[in-house]
């Protein structure tokens, strides 16, 4: 847990010395030379390999020289079966059905050797129920953002895969995220130097009898950059790859994806693009010497995207020097500086911008005042910056790519099954130099 409790451990081979989740969390939380741990250490002849989805730490340990990436992986699927069968992963649901999840690892992994990870041959061999965990508390299950309600229409995709379908009220769904990362960079003049989005469509079915199915992208859709070639207007894939479901026969001519959906959630495409598409901000920063010892800082940061669309928690975050006596911020006036602050934090040496909505269209300026310890030189003025955004958009996807429609291939289905389809747009890495 974040706290350092073990909520579930699983011995194998019994030949690690009690006592390494207090080593391993000790090490983590205070990591040498401060900083992130790395995925993978080994600290007196055990070595750990972890990953943390959702606050919470998911660690191997073994005195064996295995593969590092393959037990990575292994962790990873282990989370995804959790989240699966209990719905959402979390502390309280983990704990509520640590029963279970004993269940789920006993059928997976036989005396530390991995035997099956997916969620469908499973569900013939795990016989305990889940327990629910509260929906509205927990939205780390297949997250949208929270800000607009819009994004969030039924709490049924917090089911576990196990109750799904059970019951006769049940409706038959579908939920179908469209999930891109943008990372920018971009000069003080705000020019774009580099741009890519790293995309994925994520779906969950909750649909009777599992029916094959069809989705259809746009028409206009190129996969693969040509040289010559008339791109104008269409979206541009750099590359992508698709899960082990769906059949590509008529993807080349029709742009449409054959598919049986497995159970639990799955990532049915991911793609990259590298090309030119509009940037949802744009930051311009401006550095004046006041005095000797007095920097002004003024970041103004645009909204390139539709009216209709706004981004949530967007964060700005402003390194300043080491020899810092003291920074005051300014924020717009009035409406305009609604749902704004700013914080310097001078045990990280940064000053911290956030809005928590930015409307489409809209404009946001911020003064910072550094003050210095020393008079001001040219290796001073290089510890400001670079400035680095994050946020997320719901409802917009900077490439353009849309779902046109998603049906069941089987006509003879009588029921007509409800389609939630979002898309979100968030930052990788969004920085802007001085």
């Amino acid at each position: 847990s974040p706290r350092g409790d073990t909520i579930i451990s699983r011995e194998y081979r019994n030949d690690v010395a009690k006592g390494t989740a207090e080593v391993f969390f000790r090490s983590v939380k205070f990591w040498q030379g401060g900083g992130e741990a790395p995925p993978c250490f080994n600290i007196d002849g055990v070595n750990y390999i972890f990953l943390k989805q959702s606050g919470l730490y998911f660690v191997c340990t073994t005195k064996w020289n295995v593969s590092p990436n393959f037990f990575l992986e292994l962790l990873s699927r282990l989370a995804k079966l959790f989240k699966d069968y209990c719905g959402v992963l979390c502390e309280e649901a983990i704990r509520k059905n640590f029963i279970l999840i004993y269940e789920l690892l006993d059928e997976v992994l036989d005396y530390g050797y991995p035997q099956c990870s997916s969620t469908e041959q499973l569900k013939v061999h795990v016989h305990n129920e889940p327990v629910m965990v509260d929906m509205i508390k927990n939205t780390n299950a297949f997250k949208v953002p929270s800000a607009n309600q819009r994004t969030t229409p039924s709490s049924s995709v917090y089911k576990p895969v196990t109750l799904a379908g059970k019951s006769g009220q049940q409706r038959n769904e579908i939920f179908v995220d469209i999930m891109e990362r943008l990372t920018m960079l971009f000069n003080s003049s705000g020019y774009i130097l580099s741009s890519s989005i790293e995309g994925s469509i994520q779906m969950k079915s909750y649909l009777a009898g599992n029916p094959p199915l069809r989705l259809a992208l746009n028409e206009d859709l190129i996969v693969g950059k040509m040289e010559g070639a008339a791109s104008y207007g269409a979206v541009v894939l750099d590359d992508c790859n698709f899960h082990e479901c769906a059949v590509l026969d008529d993807f080349e001519t029709t742009r449409t994806i054959n598919f049986v959906p497995p159970d639990g959630e799955f990532v049915l495409m991911n793609y990259r693009i590298t090309g030119d598409f509009v940037a949802p901000f744009r930051i311009y920063p401006s550095l004046e010497e006041t005095n000797q010892t007095q920097v002004e800082v003024v970041i103004k940061i645009r909204a390139d995207l539709p009216q209709a669309n706004f981004g949530t928690n967007v964060q700005a975050t402003i390194p300043v020097p080491i020899k810092t006596n003291g920074v005051s911020t300014k924020l717009g006036s009035g409406a305009a500086a609604a749902g704004q602050s700013a914080e310097y934090r001078a045990k990280d040496h940064r000053v911290v911008w956030t809005i928590k909505k930015f409307q489409g269209g809209a404009e946001h300026t911020a003064r910072i005042k550094i003050d210095l310890k020393e008079p001001c030189s040219p290796a001073i003025r290089r510890e400001i910056g670079p400035i680095s955004l994050s946020f997320e958009i719901p409802m917009f996807n900077a490439s353009n790519l849309q779902v046109k429609y998603l049906r069941i291939v089987d006509q003879q289905r009588t029921y007509n099954p409800h389609r939630w389809v979002r898309y979100v747009s968030q930052s990788a890495s969004y920085v802007c130099r001085f």
